[in-house]
């Protein structure tokens, strides 16, 4: 009967420790809501008429910093085996590997994926430009 009743304390001071440490763990995450938090009606249609008013004629809109460069035109997105190739006729912009692969080299006008696992597995690319257009061509060195 001793050995029961150590038994039954024991899963006892679990469930309380278990039911304590619930508690204070949602206290500090704040999900119990606390008495700073209650908005009356008013703050909520004060919060909400700054949400839903539209911005004041006085401020301009903002436009887009001179440095950045916008896209261009002719830029394309070309799907290979070794990855994605995003170029227009003045070279290749950038280069995203697929699974598997890296970059091993990127110059202006062609670039290598390299495999991860077997570095002699190599998707070689080349950007050629017919008539304003990219295009990529691909060839496996296996």
């Amino acid at each position: 009967m001793g050995q029961r009743a150590v038994i039954v304390a024991g899963w006892l001071v679990a469930a309380v420790l278990a039911v304590l440490v619930g508690v204070v763990g949602i206290g500090l995450v704040g999900l119990a809501g606390g008495e700073n938090e209650v908005m009356s009606e008013a703050d909520v249609e004060q919060a909400l008429s700054r949400v839903s008013d539209p911005p004041s004629p006085s401020a301009p809109p903002a436009s887009p910093e001179p440095s950045t460069p916008a896209a261009t035109v002719n830029e394309q997105s070309f799907r290979t085996r070794g990855g994605t190739v995003v170029a227009d006729c003045d070279g290749i912009s950038t280069m995203s590997p697929a699974q598997g692969y890296e970059i091993h080299e990127k110059r202006q006008l062609e670039g290598e994926f390299r495999s991860v696992r077997d570095n002699h597995v190599r998707v070689k690319v080349k950007l050629t430009c017919v008539n304003g257009v990219p295009d990529i061509s691909e060839r496996d060195d296996d």
